[in-house]
């Protein structure tokens, strides 16, 4: 089990941009593949992005293709879903999850997950 903190959420205007942040205090977060998901009042959790264990692959969501990235910094032990060009339909609650092993885009693959942070987009 590692245990994941999310932070960065916040309400921005339609355009704007915001770094999301996914700490494991206790664990080293390269040792798992981790993905960010979100989850929108009345829907089903989305994948949004996740990133390989070695941190050379990464996957994302089709509705936010060319405007998110994940990245992991291994020195601060932290992986980053920086948003860009935020459009309101991105308004959601936005998790961090960590698994062993490989990449998968299905929630209930991953048995690791942070509380949640909340991602209001305004337009």
């Amino acid at each position: 089990q590692v245990q994941l903190v999310e932070s960065g959420g916040g309400l921005v205007q339609a355009g704007g941009s915001l770094r999301l942040s996914c700490a494991a205090p206790e664990r080293t977060i390269g040792m798992y593949a981790t993905g960010w998901f979100r989850q929108a009042p009345g829907k089903e959790r989305e994948f949004v992005a996740a990133l390989s264990v070695n941190g050379l692959k990464a996957y994302y969501g089709d509705p936010v293709k060319g405007r998110f990235n994940i990245s992991r910094d291994n020195v601060k032990n932290i992986v980053y879903l920086e948003m860009n060009n935020l459009h309101p339909e991105d308004t959601a609650v936005y998790y961090c999850a960590a698994r062993a092993g490989l990449v998968r885009q299905v929630p209930n693959m991953y048995d690791n997950w942070g509380q949640g942070t909340q991602v209001t987009v305004s337009s």
